[in-house]
């Protein structure tokens, strides 16, 4: 049996500040753009603790040493589209070798089952930890879909960081992939009778590209 995935949520001050922000309805879209780029740069030191190291020589001007550094485990970040492009570049400024990947989704509406229209993945995602965002998740079908589509590539390593989750995505995305941990900035109450985050911050994506 695979093991059971944990929930990881952020309590640190500055996160917690920034999404309250990215709560306000007032906050326009570039702040609001910029605060999920800075949330993402926090989260992704929190997302990567778990990196193996390695001891590797050095010599500083003083002299020779054995020092640590990351002992070579490839990442790829993974969007999905389209929110998930709001979280891509703060976490690139933190580990700017990762490759980038997108997976496109849409729930076909009478079948209301999430359906891939776009996918594109570094060749080697399978040998690489993969970080999949998306800054919502709320019934935890497009989370637990898009979770799919990668194992079905091969690909096994998967993290899921998002900035707000529901306790209804949570158990969904446990419920079909028990074997990945989520990452989020807060836990929030449930979801609304439109399936919206409550109390949340409204939808992500339009929130982020002025659509809204």
């Amino acid at each position: 049996m695979a093991e059971q995935g944990k929930v990881f949520v952020f309590d640190h001050p500055l996160i917690q500040h920034k999404v309250t922000r990215m709560r306000d309805v007032n906050t326009p879209t570039k702040e609001f753009r910029e605060l999920a780029n800075e949330v993402s740069l926090l989260m992704a030191y929190e997302v990567t603790r778990d990196l193996p190291l390695s001891d590797v020589e050095v010599e500083t001007p003083v002299q020779k040493g054995v020092f640590k550094e990351v002992s070579g485990k490839k990442l790829a970040l993974v969007p999905i589209l389209r929110a998930g492009l709001g979280m891509v570049d703060g976490m690139l400024s933190i580990i700017p070798s990762a490759k980038v990947g997108h997976i496109g989704l849409y729930r076909d509406p009478e079948t209301v089952e999430p359906v891939e229209y776009y996918c594109k993945l570094p060749e080697d995602s399978a040998s690489r930890t993969v970080i999949l965002l998306d800054p919502m998740l709320a019934t935890g079908g497009s989370a637990a879909a898009a979770v799919s589509f990668l194992k079905e590539r091969g690909i096994n390593d998967i993290k899921f960081c998002c900035i707000i989750a529901a306790p209804e995505g949570i158990q969904e995305l446990h419920r079909q992939h028990p074997d990945v941990n989520i990452y989020c900035a807060a836990e929030d109450e449930g979801l609304n009778e439109h399936f919206y985050i409550y109390p949340g911050l409204g939808d992500a994506g339009d929130r982020l590209f002025g659509t809204k």
